[in-house]
């Protein structure tokens, strides 16, 4: 046998052999991110931090899931359920550090249309009296957990799909305007889904386009059915959480553990109607007994999930787009990353599984809310407002509105109508109404534009030599940015930008040295990739700037101006400057309104030769020596 037979059979031979334990073992690292942290996790440090900090979460979850499980028209039992097994579920799969899975606001209220749909209130008094083996619940009771469960399982199963087809990274269609818009219009209905708590009136449930307007209307025209006792109770509770909250944000550097005012209210007004007897003297509603125990699993009733398809698709995009939302603020904060799919697969599952043992649908939520888990009797009023100003994050997202005037004029107009959208109809449709919108005026903006790619991306390496106590290597890069730069292309900009850095730095750097480092970020690229002890004090006296030459960028959104703020966020902590030449006055406007830039030093110039001069003359440097052009 000939080499060139016996090369091709072994290159077979090695296509068909099964994959090694070491293939095996970095599949499940990248699908189980807890065996990649846990064996890692140091006790000593991290122990007694995180045991107070899940203390605290675990308070946060029990009235959260009181407070959403009514919410999701369920009892507020199942609230509990929720709580718990979807936070073990992500905590296996998930890759967010700082995201807290349980119930949320936005998926309730998408199932609680369902719910009440197929399980109306008035079927109450057909099952009242005939009790399951369910915790010895009502089967009315049971009949509505399995429809939100089936929500929850099909809405699950819709994610893990989206996970398999790769659909997690489509998320870049989704920008901050349109998700900020679409998660304040979701906070709106969940306020006004609690007013009829607030005020203490007994009212139809209204859902459906147009239910916001109908909603309020019913309130106005049965005004005098208003409890006074319930308002001021409520308005007082909001005040309390209010004042309370914003003292624990103020003082919480000084004080490790935050005050858990919730907790506290729903004592006293535990406490309240258990001496009063709020129910019967006062008329209010009340959450009654919360059974002890967990039942036995069972699986959501399959013969249902046809008639609740529409609340699984909002379930599935709505909690997912608000998550990963959440997770990529919180990674871009601690600087780590996630796997957009990584994510989609952890919440769905986290939707799946725990949907065997009765828990509503799940997903991250922006704040959390003390409570208590209690078999007393609690007053439906105080877990409204509970809701309410847990809500608080996302509703005074209505500030971002002066925001995106300055940045970008087409951005605020995008959020205000997808706010009008989301409260008009539903979240999924506001949704969806914004990412059509967005795509369809980068269309017609692109035309304009140079290219779409930005493969082309020209660089230029100066090397500058300045004579002082000793010599210093100045590396000056010039990157010329040829078309616009917009939600569709931030990421593929700074993943070129990364490219470009690391090409130069493994040129420069031994082969030992990269593979010790991670050059997986821009700041590590940017810092010529040191990331072991003698690398970085062998280049500590290395300097470098980058110039981005910005005549070709012919328009930006939001997120163009939101990329090029943390290119220069990040180049700073790591003593880099970046310098900004031939921009637009509405390029330097808006990111000088968008981001905390140095005053002290000069960032916009005409010209790269301006900013090039600019640093000859700060650094005293004497010399200007070769450049070259990729």
């Amino acid at each position: 046998m000939t080499g060139a037979k016996r090369k091709k059979k072994s290159m077979f031979w090695s296509k068909m052999h099964p994959p090694h334990y070491e293939d095996i073992k970095q599949w499940c690292r990248r699908r189980l991110p807890i065996l990649e942290w846990a064996p890692h996790y140091n006790l000593k440090e991290n122990l007694l931090p995180d045991t107070v900090s899940g203390i605290m979460l675990a308070v946060q979850q029990v009235t959260q899931g009181l407070a959403f499980a009514i919410l999701s028209s369920v009892h507020p039992v199942f609230g509990l359920y929720g709580s718990l097994f979807p936070a073990i579920i992500y905590a296996i799969f998930g890759m967010g550090r700082h995201v807290a899975t349980g119930t949320f606001a936005l998926t309730s209220l998408i199932s609680a249309n369902a719910v009440e749909r197929l399980v109306p209130q008035s079927s109450r008094n057909l099952t009242m009296q005939s009790n399951s083996s369910v915790l010895g619940l009502s089967d009315f009771e049971v009949q509505r957990i399995g429809v939100a469960a089936a929500v929850s399982f099909l809405g699950g199963v819709i994610q893990v799909a989206m996970f398999v087809l790769q659909l997690g990274s489509a998320t870049f269609l989704l920008t901050e305007p349109v998700i900020s818009a679409m998660t304040t219009g979701a906070a709106t209905h969940v306020v006004t889904s609690q007013v009829k708590y607030l005020l203490g009136i007994k009212m139809p449930y209204i859902s459906g386009p147009l239910g916001f307007f109908y909603i309020y209307a019913y309130v106005f025209e049965n005004i005098k059915s208003v409890r006074l006792e319930a308002l001021l109770l409520s308005l007082l509770s909001i005040l309390v959480l209010v004042l309370v909250k914003e003292l624990n944000e103020q003082f919480k550097r000084k004080i490790k553990v935050v005050l858990p005012v919730d907790l506290v209210l729903i004592i006293a007004a535990s406490f309240a109607c258990y001496c009063t007897n709020m129910e019967n003297t006062y008329g209010l509603e009340v959450v009654g007994h919360i059974p002890k125990g967990i039942p036995p699993p069972r699986a959501p009733p399959m013969n249902i999930l046809s008639a609740v398809i529409t609340e699984a698709f909002g379930v599935a995009l709505v909690g997912y787009v608000a998550s990963l939302a959440l997770a990529q603020g919180s990674a871009k904060k601690f600087k780590y990353s996630v796997d957009d799919n990584q994510e989609v697969l952890a919440h769905g599952l986290s939707n799946v599984i725990p949907s065997f043992f009765f828990c509503i649908p799940s997903a991250a939520a922006m704040g959390r809310t003390a409570g208590l888990y209690s078999t007393g009797a609690k007053t439906q009023c105080v877990l409204a407002s509970i809701i309410v100003v847990g809500l608080k994050g996302m509703l005074i997202q209505f500030r971002d509105l002066k925001k995106y005037w300055n940045v970008d004029k087409i951005d605020w107009g995008i959020w205000v109508s997808t706010y009008i959208f989301t409260i008009c109809f539903a979240a999924n449709v506001g949704l969806l109404f914004g990412v059509v919108c967005t795509i369809a005026i980068v269309i017609g903006r692109f035309p304009r534009a140079k290219t779409l790619s930005i493969k082309n991306m020209k660089e230029m390496e100066f090397k500058v030599k300045t004579e002082t106590d000793d010599e210093s290597l100045q590396q000056v890069k010039i990157i010329s940015i040829n078309n616009p730069l917009v939600f569709l292309n931030v990421k593929k900009f700074h993943m070129d930008l990364i490219n470009i850095m690391q090409k130069e730095n493994a040129n420069n750097q031994p082969l030992d040295d990269i593979s010790k480092c991670e050059q997986n970020t821009l700041l590590n690229s940017l810092s010529n990739g040191n990331c072991n002890e003698e690398t970085t004090q062998s280049s500590s006296h290395d300097k470098s700037a980058l110039i981005l030459d910005c005549s070709g960028l012919t328009f930006f959104d939001y997120s163009g101006v939101s990329m090029l703020v943390e290119v220069y966020m990040d180049c700073k902590d790591q003593s880099v400057d970046v310098l900004l030449a031939n921009c637009t006055a509405s390029l330097i406007k808006a990111m000088k309104y968008y981001g905390n830039l140095d005053s002290e030093k000069p960032i916009f110039f005409e010209s790269v030769s301006a900013a090039i001069s600019n640093i000859y003359s700060n650094k005293n440097f004497n010399k200007l020596g070769d450049h070259s052009e990729v």
